[in-house]
């Protein structure tokens, strides 16, 4: 059997699905194997390839306990769910930061806080984690929480999720929608950007609505990264990219994560069926069209949303690799999706 290509992934909410759980030993849990519904544990990632990626802490709206709800439920019309206040988000956040870093504790992962980081633990076969907060209502608008969390390692930040806060309004989850469904970064937005940049902290479009984009493009020295997004022209799904906002994101020498959540990749949306491998190649063959071969990877949304089939878990990594090469990918292009942009593009931005 053929070396495993390894991947370097955009997304995942493992730490979600680790933080809900009833099991007092997270690590031992990860470590061991996972409920079978889950998308990654440590076995599963071995199996598949998987070199680490952007760890997501994401504090759950209240009401919202069951992993794996946050694409999955919403109704295509929906408006954002209500702020998530401050103090209700802190203690998922610091929980969840707890559990990444007993896991590296644990010998599961190493923590990475620049590029230089992340080759070594793939040099030694070790999963590479970057510390990344979705939706930043656990930082407050002095940015003390945002440089204790920097102090520990977080390298990523989405400034919303799919809600409002302090910073600026997420993107709804509606379908068919165009992105630009409300006001762009506040004040507090704009300086979280300023500071992001200063602490070289990444900072993540994915969930961010169409003026929060145009003011994060107007603002930022970094490239423009969405770790986890589809092609608007193929699904018009309020949470993928239009044509112009992919553009602005090769101008930066950015790039974007291909999501695996099939109401984001199949044309009919949440009611597609029978999202498929095929379906995922034709958003990447658009990404390929509109950012070039350094701006594209992948960004799976594992244990965030319902996947393809056909990958199942993370395990079944490889058989999306193997598609890019019947598809007729070549090997250098394939490296470049599978791990080397999302390295460079670090690179570029946390150091």
């Amino acid at each position: 059997m053929p070396d495993l290509i390894p991947v370097f992934d955009g997304h995942n909410d493992s730490l979600l699905n680790l933080h809900l759980s009833t099991e007092a030993d997270k690590a031992r849990l990860f470590m061991e194997g996972a409920p079978a519904s889950w998308h990654i544990d440590l076995p599963r990632a071995r199996k598949g390839g998987f070199a680490g990626g952007m760890f997501a802490v994401f504090a759950p709206s209240a009401g919202d306990e069951d992993p794996g709800f946050t694409a999955s439920v919403l109704g295509n019309d929906e408006p954002l769910p209500p702020p998530l206040p401050m103090e209700q988000a802190r203690v998922p956040t610091l929980a969840m930061a707890s559990i990444l870093f007993r896991l590296e504790r644990a010998g599961a992962l190493a923590v990475c806080r620049s590029a230089a980081d992340i080759r070594t633990a793939m040099e030694r076969d070790t999963i590479a984690a970057v510390f990344h907060i979705e939706g930043a209502e656990a930082i407050d608008a002095d940015f003390v929480m945002l440089d204790v969390l920097h102090a520990a390692g977080l390298r990523s930040v989405g400034p919303v999720w799919s809600r409002p806060n302090i910073f600026g309004h997420g993107v709804p989850f509606r379908y068919p929608s165009s992105p630009d469904t409300g006001p762009g970064l506040t004040d507090a937005g704009k300086a979280l950007v300023k500071a992001c940049n200063q602490l070289k902290i990444l900072v993540d479009l994915s969930h961010i609505n169409e003026q929060g984009f145009r003011d994060v493009a107007a603002i930022s020295d970094a490239p423009l990264v969405a770790t986890h997004s589809n092609v608007h022209s193929i699904c018009p799904h309020a949470r993928n990219l239009t044509d112009w906002q992919l553009d602005a994101i090769r101008e930066t020498r950015g790039m974007v994560g291909l999501n695996f959540a099939v109401e984001f990749l199949h044309p009919d949306g949440p009611d597609g069926k029978g999202t498929n491998l095929d379906t995922m190649l034709r958003h990447l063959d658009a990404m390929l069209q509109r950012l070039g071969e350094d701006g594209i990877g992948l960004g799976s949304d594992f244990d965030g949303a319902p996947i393809p089939a056909e990958i199942g878990d993370v395990s079944g990594l490889p058989r999306l690799i193997e598609a890019l090469g019947r598809h007729g990918y070549g090997s250098d292009l394939i490296e470049k999706i599978a791990w080397r942009n999302w390295v460079g593009v670090l690179e570029r931005t946390i150091g």
